[in-house]
């Protein structure tokens, strides 16, 4: 999955933070979600804009924020 199809960074909406395109949803909502116990499906049930690819694309977004960071020389 390319998350950069379903993620895009909007100045106009946010701060600018990272959204699922189409919405005004943040990838650090999504996380803060799934990581406070709430299961796929109860997102997907509470925010009907969402997909599950969404959900994966957030992921995905995360993961390569992560990589990259890991990556920095002498941090």
């Amino acid at each position: 999955m390319d998350y950069r199809e379903r993620i895009i960074v909007d100045p106009e909406v946010r701060f600018g933070k990272p959204i699922v395109q189409g919405t005004r949803i943040t990838v650090g909502d999504v996380l803060s979600y799934l990581a406070s116990g709430m299961s796929e499906d109860e997102i997907l049930a509470d925010f009907s804009q969402l997909s599950h690819e969404d959900l994966r694309a957030c992921l995905a977004f995360a993961a390569e924020r992560e990589r990259r960071l890991a990556s920095v020389p002498g941090s």
